[in-house]
């Protein structure tokens, strides 16, 4: 009877502007294992400090024992360089459609892109994570699956987020199912479609709202009871994502704390329910 291994990380976009040592702090001290960090503009390593701000960000995070298992950055050589110096194992994208050119001159586009940086990510040992969602993205994980699955799964994997996936309509099961060859990471946050206009009016618009872990419509028990039944033993990645009430945007800094903390019990408890289901079926059969 084998266990289920898995880490908790968190998406640390909330805090842009907060010291590394700062950010390692409050990471440890909510008790994750790591994180997915960004590179980007405005965010503590940037796309022109990557080269020496992305190991700095190793080395402090790891002298609290928590790892950066993810990293949100630009698709390019220079950053899969980055990460494999930083010994960071997966570069999280996204796979936007450009309605222009259409679907499926879009994903050749992409597969042209990949093509051309597989030999980087073998050379430095780097996975590259693309992760569903919704939009002029490909939302799904069956559009997912699509775009990667003719790849190595050591290369190129999919990094499955459950709210998309729902706000796609694809049953969290299915999901893990369809995608579960290449599935390196999984992403729980979770939303519903909020009404943006009144009763009376012709043209009705929804927009996505971000909410805690068991007010959306994902099912994070459902998911969580797929990938213990699969045995999965990857990270499962919180990403810290509320819409603000006051103004629609994404919440940042202090008040996103209790909510995360919230969601990080909400997901900790879910798991452990979830391997005990499966424990309990295994000596039952």
């Amino acid at each position: 009877m084998q266990e289920m291994c898995i880490g908790f990380t968190i998406f640390t976009k909330p805090w842009p502007e907060m010291p590394l040592e700062e950010l390692a702090e409050l990471v440890a001290n909510l008790g994750f294992d790591g994180v997915e960090l960004p590179v980007r503009p405005g965010f503590q390593v940037t796309p022109e400090s990557k080269t020496v701000t992305l190991p700095k960000a190793a080395r402090i995070f790891g002298d609290l024992n928590l790892r950066i298992s993810s990293v949100a950055g630009d698709l390019d050589e220079a950053t899969i360089t980055a990460c494999g110096e930083a010994r960071v194992p997966i570069l999280r994208t996204m796979a936007r459609i450009d309605l222009q050119v259409g679907y499926r001159a879009s994903e050749e586009s992409l597969w042209r892109r990949f093509d051309a940086l597989l030999p980087v990510l073998e050379a430095c040992n780097v996975k590259l994570g693309v992760q569903n969602h919704c939009g002029e993205w490909v939302g799904s994980a069956i559009g997912l699956m699509h775009l990667i699955d003719h790849y190595d799964p050591a290369r190129v994997g999919a990094v499955l987020d459950f709210a998309h996936c729902a706000l796609a309509g694809e049953p969290e099961a299915m999901a893990v199912d369809i995608v579960w060859p290449h599935l390196c990471l999984v992403n729980f946050k979770n939303a519903f479609w909020r009404r943006q206009v009144g009763p009376e009016s012709e043209d009705v618009i929804w927009r996505e709202y971000w909410t805690t872990g068991s007010q959306g419509i994902a099912s994070w028990p459902k998911a969580a009871d797929e990938l213990a039944r699969r045995g999965y033993r990857g990270d499962v990645c919180l990403t810290a994502e509320y819409t603000d009430p006051l103004n629609g945007g994404e919440r940042k800094g202090e008040s996103v704390m209790p909510l995360i903390a919230q969601d990080f019990a909400f997901a900790k408890r879910t798991f452990g329910q979830a391997e005990r289901r499966r424990i309990d079926g295994e000596e039952t059969t």
